[in-house]
């Protein structure tokens, strides 16, 4: 055989070669990168697990649950005075304005870009 077809051949032979093989080995890369994922999800997740089953311990405590009641629900014992502190809004109110001011648009600017367009 001459040089060209010998050339030819070993061509063709290492087209194959590299076609069979790297359909496999693509798999194999992106499960890999899978299984990698999985691992880093499953340690976050045990993670997880390990916090909730402390909070699971901190909670057979009655001294605990007590407390989360109070805090959460404001739950008082008998006898107790329960107090309420409500703090002022963050708004004045515009009774105080004086007459020949506008009173301050609240909004978004796109809110007040309109109003002013509108002429309002």
């Amino acid at each position: 055989m001459s040089t060209t077809r010998r050339a030819a051949v070993v061509a063709i032979v290492v087209c194959a070669l590299a076609f069979t093989i790297a359909v496999p080995l693509r798999t194999y890369l992106s499960q890999k990168s899978e299984v990698t994922e999985q691992q880093q999800l499953q340690s976050e997740l045990q993670r997880s697990v390990t916090q909730l089953e402390g909070r699971k311990a901190e909670l057979s405590d009655p001294a605990q649950i007590e407390a989360e009641a109070r805090k959460r629900f404001g739950f008082v014992k008998p006898g107790e005075t329960p107090y309420i502190v409500q703090l002022p809004e963050d708004k004045a109110p515009e009774q105080g304005q004086p007459q020949g001011q506008q009173p301050v648009p609240s909004g978004s600017w796109y809110e007040k870009l309109w109003d002013q367009v509108a002429g309002g």
